[in-house]
This record gives C-alpha cells, sequence and structure tokens, in this order.
C-alpha cells in the first residue's frame, strides 16, 4: 500500500467523516489528527487514557469511518506514515550496506534484551515463579507470532513443572482449555499488541474459572493486561506496520527464559532428574 493510499484510507477519511462524529469520538480524532505519528506506538488504553475516554469510544470511532478496529485503523495510519524502509525494521535506512544492517539489528535486539530485563519487576517475577513452581496445569496462550513464542514456552517449561504444560496456538482449543481450568493452574497469555481479542477472551474464560493469569506483552497497559493478575512489559522501540516486530519477539523470549530458570531453581534436583530423562530420549535421535 502506498503513502497517498494509506492516507486517503487513514487519515484523511478520519477528517471527512469528522463532522458526524460524536462529542468523546471528537476527542479522539483530535488527538490523533494532532499526533499520528505517535499513536502508532500505543494499545488502545493508553490512547484512551491520554485523551481521557472509554476503551468503547475509540472502537466505535474507528468503526464510524470504515474500520474495523483500532488495531485496523492503526495499521493503515502506520503505513502511511512510517518510511518503507522502517516497515522492514527500525533504524534501517534503504541504502544501509549489509555491515551496517548487521550491526543495528545487533544494537536492536541487544538493547530490546537490556530495556525488558531492566524493566522487569522481581516483585513480580518472585509472585509469578511462586504460583507456576506449585502448579498441575499451566498453559500458555498465544495467537500468530505470539502463538510460535508460545509453543516456545511449553517446550522450555515442560520439564520444570509436576503437572501439565501446553501450549495452544488455535483460539477454539484456548477458549475450550480455558473454561475448563481451576484454582491453582497458570494461564500465560503472549501478545505483542495486547490487544488481540482471542487471547483476551480465552485468558477471561481462565480467571472466570479461577486460574491465576499471567501475561507478556508489549505495553504496560492494555486490554490483556487489564484481565491480568500477574503483567510483563517488553520494552522494544519498534514500527506497528512491521509484520513481525523481531526485537519483541526477542523481549518475549528473555522474560520466558528468566520465569523458566527461576522455576527450575526452586527444585534444582528434580529439575536436573527431569533434564537427564529428557536428555536420555533423546540420545538416540541423533547421530
Amino acid at each position: 500500500m502506498d503513502k497517498q493510499k494509506s492516507d486517503i484510507n487513514a487519515i484523511l477519511k478520519l477528517k471527512a467523516g469528522y463532522d458526524s462524529l460524536r462529542k468523546s469520538e471528537k476527542k479522539v480524532a483530535d488527538y490523533i489528527l494532532q499526533h499520528p505519528d505517535q499513536i502508532v506506538y500505543q494499545s488502545i488504553t493508553t490512547l484512551a487514557e491520554n485523551v481521557k475516554v472509554s476503551d468503547t469510544s475509540v472502537i466505535r470511532l474507528c468503526k464510524a469511518i470504515g474500520f474495523d478496529g483500532f488495531q485496523d485503523f492503526k495499521l493503515n495510519v502506520a503505513l502511511g506514515t512510517v518510511e518503507p524502509s522502517k516497515q522492514i525494521y527500525d533504524d534501517i535506512a534503504l541504502n544501509d550496506d549489509l555491515s551496517t544492517i548487521i550491526g543495528k539489528v545487533k544494537i536492536a535486539n541487544v538493547r530490546a534484551i537490556e530495556d525488558t530485563m531492566n524493566f522487569m519487576d522481581v516483585r513480580k517475577l518472585k509472585k509469578a515463579t511462586e504460583v507456576i513452581a506449585k502448579t498441575n496445569r499451566l498453559e500458555f496462550y498465544g495467537v500468530g507470532g505470539s502463538g510460535i513464542l508460545a509453543l516456545d514456552a511449553q517446550h522450555t517449561f515442560f520439564k520444570y513443572i509436576d503437572g501439565t504444560c501446553v501450549a495452544y496456538a488455535d483460539p477454539h482449543m484456548q477458549a475450550m482449555s480455558a473454561a475448563t481450568m481451576r484454582p491453582g493452574d497458570v494461564a500465560v497469555g503472549i501478545s505483542n499488541t495486547g490487544a488481540t481479542k482471542d487471547t483476551v477472551e480465552s485468558l477471561r474464560l481462565a480467571k472466570e474459572a479461577g486460574a491465576t493469569i499471567i501475561s507478556i506483552t508489549g505495553s504496560t497497559r492494555n486490554p490483556v493486561t487489564r484481565v491480568s493478575d500477574i503483567a510483563f512489559t517488553v520494552i522494544a522501540k519498534e514500527s506497528y506496520s512491521k509484520p513481525e516486530p523481531m526485537s519483541t519477539r526477542i523481549g518475549v523470549l528473555s522474560i520466558i527464559d528468566t520465569l523458566a530458570t527461576a522455576v527450575a531453581l526452586t527444585r534444582p534436583e528434580k529439575i536436573l532428574a527431569n533434564l537427564k530423562k529428557t536428555r536420555d530420549a533423546l540420545a538416540n535421535k541423533r547421530f
């Protein structure tokens, strides 16, 4: 999608439909028109709080001008305001040579790890470690790219807990499993935007069933964190228009690795025995 078409689909549509908007929707529109380059990095909750309206007002505005919701609108704004090279990778210019690309990608990924780990709240880590170490049922929910991260988390954690550990990337399986959880169970939701409807709904079902909810998202305030008991945040500056936020993914993996290590250290002898069993089981799988 070129810049002109994106502007027509988003910003110009907003201007054209301004007069027909409700009062609360106009407040959102005014903020967006004044800060189009900023809203692409904001969650719906952050935008609503900045404007002092409800999330519903933001959604109504987006639907009133022809978009499916805030994420759809934000993507169109991003494609119209973010330079083409930034849609591939932040800080990358179209004329960068390969050595420069290597250096910039390295810096972005290292920065994401450092910022994410520095931002991590030790009290939250302690609480999450305790509930995961005691649980008999640990489940990870994610959709799309976050679903792949959920599967990676399952691969990491299943050796470290006494009970079952499963990851669901299919929204229907998530919902059905979440509805059958019980007090003492733990559900972990992974979502870069924190606004994935399926993930939010699955976590809500798990919470209503009595499970403890842990989340890993790309912002401190969003629909996923609202339903969470313990929320971890990945700190990585990336363009919303990118199809797969690479540095954010590395930040998520860093949080998962930290959690898994902390849980493992609560029962080192048992974990070492499990690790030996898994190594022995794989011994004949390699040449």
